[in-house]
């Protein structure tokens, strides 16, 4: 990468199957793509553990997309990452679920939201995407 701000900022989409083993899978293509970047390393972890929580949310308690897939997005803007994860809806809007010690799980949302310097919900079309801006700001506004 040089040093020009055009060419350390860029854009990914990757669909992937509607399964578990995505969430192994967008990892490793997450930390391929943002390998020698300009993104602190904290903020590739930690985005990498938002991604993967993200990720398993959609398939816990969404739907695919028509294609059959979740559809995750990010924008590298360093030291920003702002990353999306849609998929085709579900029964209940996501949202963090209080803290309870002895859950097996339920925890993914909180993990999102201690991590994400701000993140948020969007329902349209049939779609619900869940998106988090980690490392500073989004410019997105809700």
């Amino acid at each position: 990468m040089t040093d020009d701000a055009s060419n350390d900022s860029w854009v990914r989409t990757v669909r992937l199957a509607f399964t578990s083993d995505s969430v192994p899978e967008v990892r490793q293509v997450f930390r391929d793509d943002l390998l020698d970047s300009l993104v602190p390393d904290d903020v590739v972890e930690e985005t990498e553990t938002v991604v993967s929580e993200l990720v398993a949310n959609a398939l816990l308690h969404g739907r695919p997309l028509p294609d059959g897939t979740i559809r995750v997005h990010w924008k590298v803007r360093p030291p920003r990452i702002e990353i999306e994860v849609s998929d085709g809806g579900g029964d209940n809007a996501p949202a963090p679920k209080p803290q309870t010690p002895w859950a097996n799980s339920g925890r993914g949302l909180r993990i999102v939201r201690s991590l994400a310097h701000e993140w948020g919900v969007a329902d349209e079309d049939s779609r619900t995407t869940v998106w988090a801006a980690m490392g500073g700001p989004s410019r997105r506004r809700v």
